[in-house]
């Protein structure tokens, strides 16, 4: 017990203070699992040892994940995304399969190429969804691309596991079955091995569409949280239990459940107390992915290992980029969808150890493959930071190269609004709704398309351009109002109009109360932070939601508005010089503000009277 606590406490310790350095340094989350696992497995520190048995239990992790993805699905979504399930993920498994047992076939015989080329053609579900939910892609058109895919994989897995005892058969030296964890229905003839297959997946949809609902009724009847968590575990546990002892993939029969439980009024209830326990066993995995890197092997079979390695991830990456051409992906998708799945999967550890039970694949093969895909999903993470630190940057350069600057044609305009994203659409609603009509300016060719399509006149290009401002009429122009969300961007095109046309004022929005500092810095007065108006507009509410009278809470609306405006120059002066100074003048306004918007305050009533004349909050 001791030992276990040990362990365990070192697992915990490393991944503490593994991933949030990894973060701070742009890596992920992943990366820094698996670097904690390196440094204290057998080949760094060597705090841990057993690394398969811990490996085993933190599978787990990955069930508990397929569960969780199954609960966000409902089949009525899952139909709708049956041509990119079936379409991307049918032929990447397929072609993948083909491409990499061809390739096996020169060193290997049929049966084991085959089972070879059919494990490595699956990708790490863990690793791609973790990064993807990270970086806010999961809801990307590449993102959900990425998803169909793995989706179709994790599915893939079942007839992969019927057919590995077939070719162990089919193999020279036969096979030699260990049975599954329960008992080995192998033994059975094949019309009742299918028929208790195909009973233990009725019994879960059984199970999840009829029997978990007055179950889970009951038990939130007790209002005892902790029960309803056993529950929820022992759902996910039972139903892993019986997919192993019909020789299945655990992860499916969860994921099938979950599926079933997708319309349960009891889904967000789950996921909230199955979600911990997943990240958890989760991390722990990719520790032990890390720590389990047999760098004797490694350095033993370098050159066989690299050429697995880099093998697998060009033929891949091929595939997968071929795959985005056929389905007409954009290039910047194709690459992000390529990358993402190029990499080896975590049920390729569980998929060799079968087949090595089952007499496919003998330790010798199966050594250097296992080391090959370890060290695939450690890449992974790398690959994504490849994705957003070279290619995308590069994409945009040549998108800007590529297409020149649209003609503007103008007549007499007093205002250029440089960008028109999310803040800046609406800001140009605005002012063309008061007759106000400016030149609008944004180097983002897929959203001034998107937009022409609404009816906005806006034209592409790189605003911080000379010759574009010029063409804009910023000579003439009266104002120029930045709405860019790249603060570097915003800066530099500050400096280029207050050098070539000093005269044109400038209105400008700022990300945050830094970005505001550094603006402040090149002279700029007329500064709106991005999210400010937001919230003073959502205290408003709140206030009125809480019994405030409507015109009291509009009122101290204003006057927080004016006060904190008003409070910006002084604040400014030390932010840069006097840290201590900084942050006490920061408290005391804070104070002052407290204390003058209180109702028992008197004297507050005038300042009210006089915030109620000032100008707009920001927004």
């Amino acid at each position: 017990m001791e030992h276990f606590l040990l362990q365990f406490f070192i697992f915990l310790a490393a991944a503490a203070f593994a991933v949030p350095l990894a973060k701070k340094c742009g890596l992920g989350s992943v990366l820094g699992y698996l670097i904690a696992g390196i440094v204290i497995g057998p080949f760094g520190l060597s705090l841990i040892n057993e690394i398969e048995e811990v490996m085993h239990f933190t599978e787990f992790g990955v069930v508990m994940m397929l569960f969780l993805v199954g609960l966000e699905l409902k089949p009525s979504l899952l139909w709708q995304m049956r041509v990119p399930i079936l379409g991307m993920g049918g032929a990447q498994v397929v072609v993948s399969s083909l491409a990499l047992a061809a390739v096996g076939l020169a060193y290997l015989p049929w049966q084991q190429a085959v089972a070879v080329g059919m494990i490595l053609a699956l990708s790490s579900t863990a690793i791609a969804l973790q990064t993807l939910r990270e970086k806010g892609l999961m809801n990307s058109a590449p993102g959900r691309s990425i998803f169909s895919v793995l989706l179709f994989q994790d599915l893939a897995v079942i007839p992969m596991l019927a057919l590995l005892p077939l070719l162990a058969i089919a193999a020279p030296h036969g096979g030699d079955h260990h049975g599954s964890a329960l008992f080995d229905i192998t033994q059975l003839p094949g019309y009742q091995r299918l028929l208790i297959t195909l009973l233990a997946i009725v019994s879960i949809y059984l199970l999840g569409r009829f029997g978990s609902r007055p179950l889970f009724r009951t038990i939130a009847a007790t209002r005892v949280r902790e029960i309803f968590v056993a529950a929820a575990l022992a759902l996910v546990v039972g139903i892993s239990l019986l997919m192993t002892a019909v020789g299945l993939s655990p992860a499916l029969g969860t994921f099938l459940a979950g599926v079933v439980l997708a319309d349960s009024e009891y889904r967000h209830e789950l996921e909230s107390d199955i979600e911990p326990f997943k990240g958890l066993l989760l991390g722990i995995f990719f520790i032990s992915i890390g720590a389990s890197l047999n760098f004797t092997l490694i350095g033993d079979q370098i050159a066989l290992i690299s050429g697995l390695v880099l093998g697998l991830l060009f033929i891949k990456w091929l595939i997968l980029f071929s795959i985005g051409l056929l389905f007409k992906m954009e290039v910047r998708e194709r690459w992000l969808f390529s990358l993402a799945l190029a990499q080896g999967g975590e049920f390729a550890f569980v998929l060799f150890q079968f087949a090595g039970s089952n007499g496919v694949l003998p330790a010798a093969i199966l050594a250097p493959l296992i080391s090959a895909v370890a060290i695939s999903m450690f890449l992974a993470p790398l690959l994504f930071l490849l994705y957003e630190k070279v290619i995308v940057s590069r994409l945009r350069q040549d998108d800007l190269n590529k297409r020149d600057a649209d003609t503007i044609n103008r007549s007499d305009h007093r205002v250029i609004l440089a960008g028109f994203g999310r803040l800046g659409t609406d800001l140009g609603r605005f002012l063309i709704t008061a007759g106000i009509k400016p030149v609008i300016l944004d180097h983002d060719a897929a959203n001034v398309d998107v937009l022409r399509k609404f009816g906005f006149e806006v034209y592409y290009g790189d605003v911080t351009r000379l010759d574009l401002l010029e063409a804009a009429g910023a000579a003439e122009a009266e104002l120029l109002v930045i709405t860019i969300g790249n603060t570097d961007k915003a800066l530099e095109l500050v400096e280029l109009v207050r050098k070539h046309y000093p005269n044109l004022k400038i209105a400008a929005n700022a990300a945050d109360r830094s970005a505001a500092y550094q603006l402040m810095d090149l002279g700029v007065t007329n500064i709106r932070r991005e999210t400010f108006g937001s919230a003073l507009s959502l205290g408003q509410e709140s206030l009125k939601l809480l019994g405030t009278d409507p015109y009291e809470a509009y009122k101290l609306m204003r006057l927080f508005s004016k006060k904190d405006e008003d409070s910006m120059p002084e604040l400014y002066a030390y932010h840069r010089e006097d840290e201590e100074n900084y942050i006490s003048m920061y408290r005391k306004h804070n104070n002052d503000l407290a204390e003058l918007m209180s109702f028992d305050e008197k004297s507050s009533f005038e300042e009210l009277e006089k915030a109620w004349a000032t100008g707009n909050p920001e927004e």
